[in-house]
């Protein structure tokens, strides 16, 4: 029973966080569904009961196959009725409108859009916001997720960090962009690594692991044939974060891997490219809309 693994695992591996639930008892009813989904939400976040932080987990949705059951990528072949149900599923219980996240058709660069209205784009893989009731949300299936929050502006980010992204710092140029536009004190922000692939599963070429620091990746034992390496993506973006001025004390890491957590997470490497996606999201709520 998938509830009752959560819970273990949160008590062994993640004490600092808590699960939300979903709970709209009619739409689950309406397609009896045997459980309620089950979302992170950052421990490292508590105490600021305005802001609204989550990533998502594959259950409680309505889509079959491959994207069982909360899939939210809509860049997949899913059916779409199924991926809109899904979110507004997850923004239902997390007391948001699905009409204010703002979401890009995200291309593994590093674009960083300043975002002052909701909407989808293209072309982005960060936002920036110190605007009210916008949720940023990037989408993941294996690629890290990075939520920070700056309590002095209320001002927030999102970012997508797979390996080219990693490459490309744009953990460390997000971070510039809160400085240059709210005045954000990296030593005051606020930030959650979370789950992606681990370091044990995500195995890479030579090229790839030499666009990182020598202590980020390690031979692989997985490819006899082939000079591979396992590289450990979680902790390139949490050495940026360091980096970028961001205390360790303030930084906080899923325990979870995608590709190892089947029964929790979709994982485009596991299951060879055919997945559905995870969303985290973050944003300042408006009183009318934090619960």
């Amino acid at each position: 029973m998938i509830k009752a693994k959560l819970n273990a695992e949160l008590r062994n591996d993640f004490l600092p966080s808590t699960y939300g639930m979903i709970s709209d008892l009619a739409a689950m009813q309406e397609t009896c569904l045997p459980e309620p989904s089950e979302y992170i939400i950052p421990g490292i976040f508590r105490n600021y009961p305005e802001l609204i932080a989550l990533q998502s987990t594959r259950t409680g949705g309505v889509s079959e196959g491959m994207y069982a059951s909360l899939n939210l990528g809509t860049n997949t072949d899913d059916r779409p009725e199924c991926v809109h149900e899904n979110t507004r599923r997850l923004c239902a219980a997390a007391g948001i409108d699905h009409e204010q996240m703002v979401r890009s058709e995200q291309v593994h660069g590093t674009e960083i859009l300043l975002a002052e209205k909701p909407g989808a784009y293209h072309g982005y893989d960060a936002f920036i916001t110190n605007k009210e009731n916008l949720f940023l949300s990037v989408f993941t299936a294996d690629c890290y997720p990075i939520l920070v929050f700056d309590p002095r502006h209320n001002a927030s980010c999102a970012i997508h960090a797979g390996w080219k992204g990693a490459a490309g710092e744009i953990v460390l140029k997000t971070i510039d962009a809160m400085q240059k536009n709210f005045g954000s004190l990296p030593s005051e922000c606020i930030a959650w690594i979370g789950t992606g692939i681990s370091g044990d599963a995500y195995e890479v070429s030579r090229e790839v692991a030499k666009a990182f620091r020598a202590d980020e990746s390690s031979p692989s034992h997985l490819s006899a044939k082939e000079e591979k390496y396992l590289l450990d993506l979680g902790k390139v973006n949490f050495q940026q974060l360091l980096d970028a001025g961001i205390q360790i004390a303030n930084i906080e890491r899923s325990p979870f891997c995608s590709y190892r957590d089947s029964t929790l997470f979709f994982s485009y490497r596991r299951d060879k490219g055919t997945t559905g996606r995870m969303v985290s999201l973050i944003g300042v709520g408006s009183k009318t809309t934090v619960t």
